[in-house]
């Protein structure tokens, strides 16, 4: 009974401490370069985008959000810039993939294209249309963190 007890605690512990430590690499990391990543998230659903947004600013990104595709491609018409956009599929007006092409066609090759979805079957429609990764929802902070840093390391590597 006392083992069980003391179990959660050292558990929440090593996750606090480990939260700690993804947010410092990534603080370090952009901090060396001087500007934080910038972030583009497409959601069309709240809860989803308010996640993803608060996991992004908790890794210190610049995010900023849009709740469909034509938003997106819309920020790239006006030339706006960002080092990794995170794409749902599904959306009213215009579909995650459908703006992934649109911007790739805009000559947008540089910025790293995220495709995110519930639906397994969105993996190949996201890389047919250019983006560079697919992950799955719900996606984790760990995930975020580590595409994050192979940005950072790009924009240093450029800058």
């Amino acid at each position: 009974m006392q083992h069980s007890k003391r179990q959660p605690s050292t558990k929440k512990r090593k996750i606090r401490v480990h939260h700690h430590h993804l947010k410092s690499s990534i603080f370090m990391a952009s901090r060396n370069q001087g500007s934080a990543p910038r972030a583009l998230v497409v959601e069309d659903i709240k809860v989803d985008r308010l996640i993803l947004m608060h996991m992004l600013h908790k890794l210190n990104c610049e995010a900023i959000a849009v709740e469909n595709g034509k938003e997106a491609v819309d920020l790239f018409l006006e030339g706006k810039t960002f080092d990794i956009v995170f794409s749902d599929k599904d959306m009213p007006i215009m579909s995650g993939p459908e703006a992934v092409a649109k911007i790739r066609a805009m000559g947008a090759t540089e910025v790293k294209i995220v495709g995110v979805s519930a639906d397994f079957g969105g993996k190949e429609a996201f890389m047919q249309a250019g983006a560079d990764v697919f992950v799955p929802k719900p996606v984790k902070l760990e995930t975020l963190q580590s595409m994050l840093e192979v940005v950072i390391s790009k924009k240093n590597m450029s800058g």
